[in-house]
């Protein structure tokens, strides 16, 4: 397995456990995603906003766009919506992922920060840290969640998604 492969398969990994958290607190009452619980972010549904905006900026920085907001700031829309616009967001990140030649792994990315200071990073790096950043997020939403009560969340660990992916073969 080669460094572009693990990676490519990271975003695929990525897109399925933010699937499988999004199928299964569809499935919840929706006034848990607003209720605060001590956390990194106070909510769901603000841990859940963070995950899509981080992944949002990460996918526009590769592309060579330095956004100065992250959507969360302005968006308004209802979680369903949240929802969507999560899996959406994860599939283009994976899309254009598997759109590039090894050799854009082997290269930096220079994007400038929300705050305006100015980085340079592989994108192997960026794509590492985004992918990790989802998973740990994901994390938390299964804290959160148990601390409203929730007992059943899903499992989302990549060794799962490497079982489920065998039992397709």
């Amino acid at each position: 397995m080669t460094l572009e492969s693990l990676l490519k398969d990271y975003t695929i990994y990525n897109l399925w456990a933010n699937k499988w958290i999004v199928q299964w607190l569809k499935t919840k009452p929706l006034d848990l995603m607003e209720r605060e619980v001590p956390s990194s972010f106070s909510s769901l549904r603000a841990t859940l906003m963070h995950m899509w905006a981080a992944e949002d900026v990460w996918l526009h920085r590769l592309q060579g766009i330095s956004p100065t907001e992250f959507i969360s700031e302005t968006f308004r829309g209802a979680n369903p919506e949240l929802f969507d616009q999560l899996i959406q967001n994860s599939e283009l990140f994976k899309n254009f992922t598997h759109r590039q030649s090894e050799a854009f792994f082997d290269q930096t990315t220079e994007y400038k920060h929300i705050n305006g200071q100015s980085y340079e990073h592989s994108n192997t790096e960026i794509i590492q840290h985004c992918m990790q950043h989802s998973a740990y997020h994901r994390g938390q939403i299964v804290t959160i969640a148990r601390n409203l009560g929730l007992t059943d969340p899903p499992k989302t660990d990549f060794i799962e998604y490497i079982r489920q992916k065998q039992l397709e073969l």
